[in-house]
């Protein structure tokens, strides 16, 4: 495989790097690293099937430059995280929108199969329990800055499937349910490294709201290979497909285990979602995803559990270097 890997230099990006360098493939990695970091490929540096090329995919004759080298497209660059959408709303806009156009127009151009990476906000309010692929969405205003990474994301897995269809290269939508593991940073308001840096600091962990609110996190080790075994196979193709864990867990619950994990002596502070954020922000109750299709395609089953996340983030921020992930991930 030669591989595209947009986002190549992002938390899930350089874990994918890493997962197709090992397969034996040939990585170009493109990368603006706005969000993204140098250090996060530090590991592949000078490695003969490697590449990390610096630019946006705004530049639609870079992408098309880069696309033209690779036979397979992965697409992870967006503009990430809580804190990026609603400070910067336009400029993420246009990365998310026009991005991800002239990613995917450029594979069809060159008859490159895709892959196009989505996220768990598509669902916006919807808090079912175990959210299916097909279940509905409800966003909220769309003057709130806060539904517009869902739209966007929408829009986008709708450009990835009309292209897909149209065309009749293999396409494939993944939907992310809060993906952790190392290399991620709190920065732009994931919250396990969030926690896991302020226990670690021995200051107040901050939790949102009233922290009643649920998730299920998974790990970037068990959705890597998924994603890779998903463009390898015909049943997905043209298809949304959720990615995540199965460990349901409160976040006042999640603070608390980062705590105990830790050996922090750090208290839970709650910060009213208008101080975190400012005024209108809203969060869902609950989101859980239902990943029977995934199992269906490509036996897809979660072996790292919340525990053993949480611990990969710790042991990742002692250690500082990315050469040690490899030892995480086996």
């Amino acid at each position: 495989m030669k591989a595209v890997v947009t986002g190549g230099a992002g938390f899930i990006g350089s874990h994918l790097c890493d997962h197709l360098i090992a397969e034996g493939h040939q990585v170009v990695a493109l990368d603006d690293l706005s969000t993204g970091s140098e250090s996060n490929l530090e590991q592949l540096s000078g490695h003969p099937d490697f590449e990390l090329v610096k630019g946006s995919v705004l530049d639609e004759v870079l992408v098309d430059d880069v696309v033209a080298a690779g036979d397979t497209v992965f697409h992870l660059a967006a503009a990430v995280g809580v804190h990026t959408i609603v400070d910067k709303p336009l400029e993420s806009l246009r990365t998310n929108l026009h991005g991800t156009e002239n990613v995917v127009e450029a594979a069809v151009r060159r008859r490159a199969r895709y892959l196009v990476a989505s996220t768990s906000e598509v669902y916006g309010k919807n808090d079912a329990e175990g959210l299916t692929e097909d279940a509905d969405r409800i966003l909220g205003s769309p003057l709130k800055s806060r539904w517009s990474y869902a739209a966007a994301k929408g829009l986008d897995e709708l450009v990835a499937y009309v292209h897909g269809g149209a065309s009749g290269l293999p396409c494939v939508i993944t939907r992310f349910f809060n993906i952790v593991g190392p290399r991620q940073t709190g920065r732009y308001g994931m919250v396990v490294p969030r926690f896991v840096d302020q226990a670690l600091a021995g200051e107040p962990v901050t939790v949102y709201g009233e922290g009643t609110q649920r998730r299920c996190f998974g790990s970037v080790f068990d959705v890597v290979p998924a994603m890779v075994r998903l463009l390898e196979t015909p049943a997905a193709y043209n298809r949304a497909v959720n990615l995540g864990g199965k460990e349901e867990v409160s976040i006042s619950e999640l603070a608390q285990r980062v705590i105990d994990l830790t050996g922090s002596d750090s208290a839970v502070r709650h910060v009213p979602y208008e101080e975190a954020y400012g005024e209108g922000y809203e969060d869902m109750r609950r989101r859980m995803p239902d990943t029977s299709l995934a199992a269906g395609l490509i036996d897809y089953e979660p072996r790292w559990r919340l525990d053993d996340i949480v611990t990969s983030v710790l042991d990742d921020k002692r250690a500082g270097s990315p050469a040690a992930h490899a030892a995480l991930a086996s």
